[in-house]
């Protein structure tokens, strides 16, 4: 799965960088390919909204959160958005759900 997302996102973003992260090992239940970190900075999201360039990516998705993908993190930046980060991304919160036990 991580595999097939990279390579659709590089068809369709072209990106200056590019970060797939399988994080299912993160969450409970005994799904391996549901929880993915993506991280693509790319010139195509300029002039669009945070909310466009999601719209964009969960389309470019749609048969892999059809077909088994629980939950995409996305961070997506133009590559100017990128440098004024430092070129870091949010990490991750912990799983508080699914069949983990909450402390």
């Amino acid at each position: 799965m991580q595999t097939a997302l990279e390579q659709k996102l590089k068809l369709e973003f072209e990106p200056a960088f590019l970060e797939v992260l399988n994080e299912s090992h993160m969450h409970g239940g005994p799904a391996t390919d549901s929880h993915f970190r993506l991280t693509v900075v790319s010139s195509r999201f300029a002039g669009m909204s945070r909310v466009a360039r999601h719209q964009q990516v969960y389309s470019l998705l749609s048969a892999e959160l059809a077909g088994g993908i629980h939950a995409l993190a996305l961070h997506l930046y133009t590559p100017g958005e990128w440098r004024e980060r430092e070129e870091t991304t949010p990490r991750s919160p912990d799983c508080r759900g699914g069949s983990r036990a909450i402390a």
